[in-house]
C-alpha cells in the first residue's frame, strides 16, 4: 500500500530524515516509535508533502512524490494530525463533514457515529466544549470521512486519560478490521503502539534504527527511550 524509499526530508537547510525506508501493507497497522525530535511528525508530513523532500513515495504503486497534498488525499491518503487541528467553533458533526470528499457521505458518517457513539450523542455541541478524548474521537473521525484507503495518525493517545487511550486502541482496530484500512501510526506511548500494530519501526535522530514484528520489539523502551 504505502512504500518509502530512501526519503530525506528539509526544512530550509536543516536535514530532519535521513535516508528512511518503510512499508505499510495493505490492511496492516504499522507504528512508528521514537524520542521526542526523532523526526516522526515530519515523516508524515513528507507522505502527505508538506515537507520538501528527496526520495520517493509511493503509493498503491504508483509514485506520487511530485504530487500536491490535495492530489494524495484524493488517491486516499488522509491525516489525523497531532493536536487534532479542529475547528473549535464549529460543531462535531460540521467537523466531520469537512473532512469528507464528497458531498454525499452520510454512510461514513453513520459509519463514524457508530464507532464513537458519543459524538452522535453530541453531533451538534462545538468543539471547542468537549474534552480532550472526545476532540480526539473527532479528529479521527474527521480522517475516516474522506474514505481512505491508508490513515496517518500522529500521536493520538497524547495527553489523554488511559481509559481514554484504551478507547481509541479499540477504535484502531475496528478500523482495521471492519474496513481494511492501512494505518500508518506515530506513537510515543508504546502500550497503545503494541496493542494494536503489527510491526513497528523505530526512528531516531531522523534514522530508522530498528524495524521488526512486535514480538521482536520487546524491551524496546530500555534500549531506546529510558531518559
Amino acid at each position: 500500500m504505502l512504500r518509502v524509499e530512501n526519503l530525506n526530508a528539509f526544512y530550509d537547510k536543516a536535514q530532519i530524515l535521513r535516508n528512511v525506508n518503510l512499508k505499510v501493507d495493505r490492511g496492516e497497522v504499522v507504528a512508528v516509535l521514537g524520542p521526542n525530535g526523532a523526526g516522526k511528525t515530519t515523516l508524515l508530513r513528507s507522505i502527505c508533502g508538506l515537507v520538501k523532500t528527496k526520495g520517493r513515495v509511493i503509493f498503491a504503486g504508483r509514485d506520487i512524490t511530485k504530487l500536491k497534498p490535495h492530489e494524495r488525499i484524493r488517491l486516499g491518503i488522509s491525516i489525523c494530525p497531532e493536536g487534532r487541528r479542529l475547528f473549535p467553533n464549529m460543531t462535531v458533526e460540521d467537523n466531520l463533514r469537512l473532512g469528507a470528499l464528497l458531498e454525499e457521505c452520510n454512510d461514513r458518517l453513520r459509519y463514524v457515529y457508530n464507532l464513537f457513539p458519543r459524538l452522535k450523542e453530541r453531533r451538534n455541541q462545538l468543539v471547542k466544549t468537549m474534552s480532550g478524548g472526545e476532540q480526539q474521537m473527532v479528529a479521527i473521525g474527521r480522517a475516516l470521512m474522506s474514505n481512505p484507503k491508508l490513515m496517518l495518525l500522529d500521536e493520538p493517545s497524547m495527553g489523554l486519560a488511559p481509559i481514554v487511550v484504551e478507547n481509541i486502541a479499540k477504535a484502531l482496530k475496528r478500523i482495521k478490521e471492519e474496513l481494511g484500512i492501512s494505518i500508518l501510526l506515530v506513537e510515543q506511548n508504546i502500550s497503545l503502539a503494541f496493542e494494536v500494530a503489527d510491526r513497528a519501526y523505530v526512528l531516531v535522530k531522523g534514522e530508522i534504527v530498528k524495524e521488526g514484528s512486535i514480538e521482536e520489539m520487546q524491551g524496546l523502551e530500555r534500549e531506546y527511550f529510558e531518559v
